[in-house]
């Protein structure tokens, strides 16, 4: 019967300990942990209890009741309360270190299981492979391998590395080597090497998956394809093809496996990105989170063949309006999807492998092809604002009569008009070996921190259009020493910027290989103030004259009434300043709540303290042969001291998570 009490109290009692702890909380808790540390919490009250009832005096030798009936039931209800207490001090510290989450369904659940187990089986694969070559040591910064000893060794083990661990960290290694704002020479020059190149698949598995993204077999859309790709890398393989109208395509087939892993490689480089940002200064100096946000949003764009189709609209479209000769493909969005992109094929070769053919032109020839593509590049980005943004020498064709084509549009750069003036300013300043005007329009540009040295960042740029200046353009890279000087005064390049600067300084190496002695800072010099031309003609301006009259009318309409305001203010006296430091009203609330849960947490420890003094204390009446009354009551006290004490911690706790 006994038992059968206990058990019907212990339920409730579980609910009492749950209700209170959300109430003090201010949260829902866990129903699971509530329960078992309620039953808990009336277990321990139940064995305290009666442990403590002959300690204090409550009951005499023989079990009897030895004080009056209201007595034992103040101290039972103290020995509750401080149990209680106690449970809900664990519920407290069990919410803090492990939050209760919503109940998911079991198909989520199961499915977020999945996601969690691939993710830790690939951290683990890409721990061994990081062990294998050793990363662990390079990035501490020492190591007893004679292997790794010099930095051209450690940049080839990196290398190693990241081309073992696949595609994703392929093409993240691909993004960085083009920021020399992030990593010395060594590695960018190792990183640069990396490639994508993969085994073919079959041709029956990639003739299932383009027969799924048409709907249909491919004879409706296509008259032939090439079983044998063309190229074949780890995200895509390149077949090329006719459709019925005899009009001859290309068709890049995403592989069914490609999106299921880039994005758990996707999550991994996040966290990583994140614990750089968070654990060291470099990271936050450099926004490892923001550069990170970028490349797998680009990423996830490649692998969303409807953007490249319509990235290659974008700069067909430029390429009309400009009247360049560099040609850009057609898509065919009848037979193109997410994963699947029918384009025109352009005949040629691509620059990195065209030594031979270029070797044939006469030197002229090759001036005039390396002219037209800076030409294109520049109306890309300074007068248009979208260009191509994986410009390495493999998506450059040398076509048959001496033109060049694009291809491989999955990385496009988007870039507004302001930052498209700043960046035409700073490419005329260069020319013109102007340091301070350089230097200027840099620091528009860019996100400098606080304690940055103008002076110095002025004299980097400084020495830079000098040495330019009085050397060749042949081996002269000016972006890569320009973003050498970014790097070392830990400059933050914007992404726009940032892709920019990385197709311009691709657009170098490009040049050098269709003709060794072209200058790009001579023929930018050339070409830069017939862009301005361009964004500041006639037809360019009047279309601006509109938009600035209606802004500066509505200013001129506002300005009497103003200067009125103003002189009146100060002929009355009434002209002052005031600081709004707490302007915003959830600046506001977070200090009136930090301000009163420090006024709680006081009020706690002073409870405490007090508590503490009077259950010392051996004066004044008993209650119990054993208990005196300032004992009893400073065990309420103080149990009401970590009752709010518990609550104050959460609450700072909650407050100071983001």
């Amino acid at each position: 019967m006994e038992t059968l009490i206990y058990a019907l109290v212990a339920v409730p009692y579980a609910w009492l300990v749950a209700v209170l702890t959300r109430r003090w909380l201010g949260r829902p808790v866990g129903r699971i942990r509530a329960a078992v540390v309620g039953l808990a919490a009336f277990a321990a009250s139940v064995l305290f209890t009666e442990s403590t009832s002959r300690a204090a005096g409550l009951v005499d030798a023989d079990g009897e009741r030895a004080v009056p009936l209201a007595v034992t039931w103040a101290f039972s209800l103290l020995a509750f309360g401080w149990v209680l207490a106690i449970g809900i001090a664990v519920l407290v510290t069990l919410e803090a270190l492990w939050p209760s989450h919503r109940w998911a369904n079991p198909l989520t659940a199961y499915r977020s299981l999945q996601r969690r187990n691939r993710r830790t089986r690939r951290y683990l694969d890409i721990l061994r492979i990081g062990s294998r070559h050793g990363l662990g040591q390079i990035m501490h910064g020492h190591t007893n391998d004679p292997s790794l000893s010099a930095p051209e060794q450690r940049a080839a083990a990196v290398v190693r590395a990241i081309n073992e661990a696949g595609v994703t960290f392929v093409k993240l290694g691909q993004l960085i080597s083009t920021r020399r704002d992030l990593l010395p020479e060594p590695y960018l020059s190792a990183l640069a090497s990396l490639q994508t190149r993969a085994a073919p698949l079959p041709w029956p598995e990639v003739q299932a998956a383009v027969e799924r993204e048409i709907g249909g077999p491919l004879d409706t859309l296509y008259a032939e394809v090439d079983p044998d790709p063309l190229a074949a890398a780890s995200v895509a393989q390149v077949h090329t093809g006719t459709l019925l109208d005899g009009t001859p395509v290309v068709l890049k087939v995403q592989r069914p496996a490609a999106r299921a892993q880039v994005e758990a490689d996707v999550d991994i480089v996040m966290r990583i990105a994140r614990r750089l940002e968070n654990r060291t200064s470099w990271g936050r100096d450099f926004r490892t989170v923001d550069l990170a946000e970028t490349f797998t949003s680009s990423l996830r764009e490649e692998l969303d063949y409807r953007v490249e189709a319509g990235n290659m609209d974008m700069l067909a479209t430029a390429q009309r309006r400009s009247g360049a000769g560099v040609t850009v493909p057609a898509v065919f969005p009848q037979a193109s999807s997410r994963r699947l992109l029918t384009m025109e094929r352009v005949e040629g070769t691509p620059l990195v492998s065209a030594g031979a053919l270029l070797a044939e032109m006469p030197m002229e020839q090759r001036t005039a092809m390396a002219r037209e593509l800076l030409r294109t590049v520049l109306d890309q980005v300074l007068v248009h604002g979208v260009f191509h943004a994986d410009l390495h020498p493999g998506n450059v064709l040398v076509r048959p009569g001496g033109t060049l084509g694009l291809i491989d549009f999955g990385a496009v750069g988007i870039m507004e008009r302001s930052l498209r003036d700043v960046v035409a300013g700073l490419l005329l300043a260069v020319g013109q070996e102007d340091d301070i005007a350089a230097t200027d329009l840099l620091l528009l540009a860019v996100d400098t921190p606080e304690d940055t040295d103008v002076e110095a960042l002025r004299r980097g740029v400084g020495a830079v259009l000098t040495t330019v200046s009085l050397r060749s353009g042949a081996g002269v890279s000016i972006f890569a020493a320009m973003l050498d000087v970014i790097r070392t005064h830990r400059v933050s390049v914007p992404p726009a910027l940032g892709l920019a600067l990385r197709t311009l300084l691709a657009l170098e190496g490009c040049l050098r290989l269709l003709d060794p002695e072209y200058s790009f800072v001579d023929g930018a010099l050339d070409l830069v103030p017939a862009v301005f031309r361009q964004k500041l003609g006639p037809a360019r301006l009047a279309s601006q004259v509109p938009t600035q009259a209606a802004v500066l009318g509505a200013m001129t309409r506002r300005t009497p009434a103003q200067l009125q305001d103003f002189v009146g203010q100060l002929l009355g006296g009434r002209l002052g300043f005031r600081v709004n430091l707490l302007e915003d009203e959830k600046e506001r609330s977070w200090i009136s709540a930090l301000v009163a849960e420090t006024v709680g947490a006081v009020a706690a420890v002073v409870l405490l303290l007090v508590a503490a003094v009077l259950a010392a204390s051996d004066t004044g009446p008993l209650i119990t042969s054993q208990v005196s009354a300032l004992s009893f009551i400073g065990a309420v006290i103080g149990l009401g001291g970590f009752l709010l004490l518990l609550r104050s911690i959460r609450r700072m706790w909650d407050m100071r998570s983001p």
